[in-house]
């Protein structure tokens, strides 16, 4: 999916004004606002319409995408296969450390051994269609909400990076990134050569603010997920923040797209990869990138408490 283009700081390969401006994920230029793609599962039934979101986002000034095999089994990948073309310049991000569950409780199971991290890395290239992932993220499963380690499946993290290590050597994958992960573990992990670290966090769920200036100062890329809290029982949402709801109004945006601009001036290694199946909504969270936040605002917004996150959600 990576092309010999060379996109600019401005414009990605594909000619498009960068989405939220240009960053950086390992040795890639890309757009600080990307695309995770877990949503394009409610479009099974319509194949041509995911495949059309998939290149609005190229339109958009998208080039960082966010997907994992286990996103419906496959499906997704294979969308991206066939959206993307060479010359669009997309550096593809996936993930390891679960399979499928179709016939389970929750679609998931986890899968941290190595010999499973291993197995997962190659499902992603043939699904993919890829000889090299960019860049595989390693979903530890050490936080809440979400899957939790039992039995065999409590891996210790340097056996982990140990064969994501020498699937880099190998060429399968081009970098290593961590996901729900703590910040002993980060720091253990620095030695491996972290590219980006994917936990939860939000205006109202600044739990892990330690964990991203560390990130800052090793120039690791940030890509929150539930950037604008989530619908899980107990879990603080953005939109209901007075500040956030008194910046939207007076700025004439939705709050959604204010939580998202709050992110990208917050911190400079801040990539978003916000996910939709829907055209509109996709185009609301780019033009969240061309949001100024003036002084007084992003005071009003940094007051924000952050608010607990209840661990004990699965």
């Amino acid at each position: 999916m990576t092309t010999t283009a060379t996109p600019s700081p401005e414009l990605t390969a594909a000619g498009a004004p960068r989405a939220g401006g240009g960053g950086k994920i390992g040795d890639h230029p890309v757009s600080r606002i990307g695309y995770g793609a877990m949503q394009l599962r409610r479009l099974s039934g319509d194949r041509a319409a995911a495949i059309a979101l998939l290149r609005r986002a190229v339109e958009l000034g998208v080039d960082h995408v966010d997907t994992a095999q286990f996103y419906a089994d496959g499906f997704v990948n294979g969308l991206i296969r066939d959206a993307f073309r060479p010359e669009d310049g997309v550096v593809v991000v996936s993930k390891v450390g679960a399979d499928p569950s179709p016939g389970g409780p929750v679609p998931l199971r986890p899968a941290q051994r190595p010999e499973q991290l291993r197995a997962s890395v190659e499902d992603n290239l043939k699904s993919l269609g890829l000889e090299r992932i960019p860049v595989v993220n390693l979903r530890r499963l050490d936080t809440r909400p979400g899957l939790r380690a039992e039995g065999d499946q409590v891996v210790d993290l340097d056996d982990q990076l140990a064969v994501l290590t020498a699937l880099r050597d190998e060429g399968k994958i081009g970098a290593i990134g961590l996901s729900a992960v703590t910040l002993d573990g980060l720091r253990r992990a620095l030695p491996a050569g972290i590219v980006c670290v994917q936990n939860l966090y939000s205006l109202v769920a600044r739990g892990d603010e330690e964990m991203l200036r560390l990130c800052v100062d090793e120039r690791i890329a940030w890509v929150p997920f539930f950037p604008l809290g989530s619908a899980f029982p107990g879990m603080p949402k953005v939109v209901d923040a007075p500040a956030v709801t008194a910046a939207a109004r007076s700025l004439g945006r939705t709050p959604s797209q204010v939580g998202l601009a709050w992110l990208l001036h917050h911190t400079p290694n801040m990539l978003l990869i916000p996910g939709t199946a829907d055209a509109g909504h996709l185009e609301a969270n780019i033009a969240a990138g061309t949001i100024e936040l003036d002084d007084a605002t992003l005071a009003a917004l940094d007051a924000t408490e952050s608010q607990p996150v209840d661990l004990a959600l699965d």
